[in-house]
C-alpha cells in the first residue's frame, strides 16, 4: 500500500470555488481500484479531526469505501477567519467543491456518499440535491434555525461558541432547508430523543419529506453527542451498512 496510506489518511488540499481559500483534509482509502467514497461534514465548532469520522473512516475502508474529512473554512487548519466566512451557504460550497475535487482524482471513483453531524448535517441536506450522491447518513441535523429560535439559543448557550460575537447567530445561522427535502434520497437519519440542541422534530420532518429509500433511528434517551456508547455503537454499526448498502461499488 502507498506510503500515503496510513492511519491518520493522506493530506489533501483544495480550494473553494473562485481560490478564495485553501481547506485541508485527510483521504482514508482502502487500497482498492477506484473505490467509492463518502465526505464527512463536521459540526458548527468541529474539524475534521472528530473521532467519530476517523473511526466511521476506519470501518468504510474494510469494507473497500474511501473516507474524506475535512476543515471546513475558518476550521482546524482551513484558511478563514471563523466568524467571517461560517454560514451554512459558505460550507455548502466547501463540500461541493470536496466532492468535485474527488471525483477528478484518478483513484477514487464517481460514486459519493455524505455523513453529516449537526450543522454538518444541514450542510448535507443543502448540498446532496445538487451532487448526484448515492447515500446520505446525518445526526442531529436541523432542518432550519432562524434568528428567534429555540435551537440558536441553544447553540449560544453551549457553550462551543462562546467567544462568538451573539450578533454572529442571527448574521450567520439563519436557515431554512426546508424546500429542499424532497429531493433528498436514500437517507438514514439518526436523532437522540432527548437532544436539547436540535430538536427531535427536525428528523420527523425529514423522514416524512425525503424520498425512498429512507430510514430514521430514534436513540432513547439520547443527546445530541451520541455520547452513550451503546448509541455510538449502533451509530456506527448502522451507517457502515448503510453506506455498504448503497454506495456503488461496494460488492454488496
Amino acid at each position: 500500500m502507498d506510503s500515503n496510506r496510513t492511519a491518520g489518511g493522506e493530506p489533501l488540499i483544495f480550494t473553494t470555488p473562485g481560490g478564495r481559500l485553501r481547506l485541508r483534509g485527510a483521504l482514508h482509502h482502502p487500497g482498492t481500484k477506484k473505490p467509492p467514497v463518502v465526505v464527512g461534514c463536521h459540526g458548527l465548532f468541529s474539524d475534521g479531526n472528530s473521532p467519530k469520522q476517523i473511526a466511521l473512516a476506519e470501518k468504510l475502508n474494510g469494507l473497500g469505501i474511501a473516507f474524506f474529512r475535512f476543515h471546513h473554512r475558518g476550521c482546524g487548519t482551513s484558511e478563514g477567519n471563523f466568524s467571517d466566512v461560517t454560514s451554512l451557504e459558505g460550507r455548502t460550497r466547501d463540500l461541493a467543491a470536496a466532492v468535485g475535487m474527488l471525483r477528478e482524482r484518478t483513484d477514487t471513483g464517481d460514486a459519493v456518499g455524505l455523513f453529516g453531524s449537526s450543522m454538518g448535517g444541514a450542510v448535507c441536506l443543502s448540498a446532496a440535491p445538487d451532487l448526484d450522491v448515492s447515500a446520505i447518513v446525518t445526526v442531529a441535523a436541523p432542518v432550519r434555525i432562524m434568528s428567534d429560535d429555540a435551537a440558536m439559543r441553544a447553540i449560544q448557550r453551549s457553550g462551543d461558541g462562546a467567544a462568538v460575537d451573539p450578533a454572529f447567530y442571527r448574521r450567520r445561522l439563519t436557515f431554512d432547508l426546508s424546500d429542499r427535502l424532497s429531493r433528498l434520497h436514500h437517507i438514514l437519519v439518526f436523532h437522540g430523543e432527548d437532544d436539547d440542541i436540535i430538536p427531535v422534530a427536525n428528523a420527523y420532518e425529514i423522514l416524512q419529506n425525503a424520498g425512498d429509500p429512507k430510514r430514521l433511528i430514534l436513540q432513547k434517551n439520547g443527546d445530541h453527542r451520541i455520547s452513550d456508547p451503546a448509541h455510538q455503537e449502533e451509530f456506527m454499526a448502522e451507517a457502515v451498512c448503510w453506506f455498504g448498502r448503497y454506495l456503488p461499488g461496494t460488492g454488496r
